[in-house]
């Protein structure tokens, strides 16, 4: 594989995170990161915020906000 450079491995750079790249292009943007500073920095950034919004996503509401919610959405749905 070859290094793809900089700009090629930021603009692809979230869909390798998400395996959505043929495995030679996911291959020469690791290449890249694994010489490049500022590239595998920017991977280690996006690696976090996936996994942050993916956690934020699996938390639930305290069931009395969450029954507070679906009592103002009824209210409002009952004047409509």
């Amino acid at each position: 594989m070859t290094d793809c450079g900089c700009d090629k491995a930021k603009a692809e750079l979230e869909e390798y995170i998400h395996n959505e790249l043929t495995k030679g292009e996911a291959a020469d943007i690791a290449d890249h990161m694994a010489t490049c500073t500022d590239c595998s920095g920017e991977h280690l950034v996006g690696l976090t915020l996936t996994a942050k919004v993916r956690e934020a996503c699996n938390e639930k509401a305290p069931a009395d906000l969450r029954a507070d919610v679906l009592l103002k959405l009824r209210e409002i749905q009952a004047t409509r």
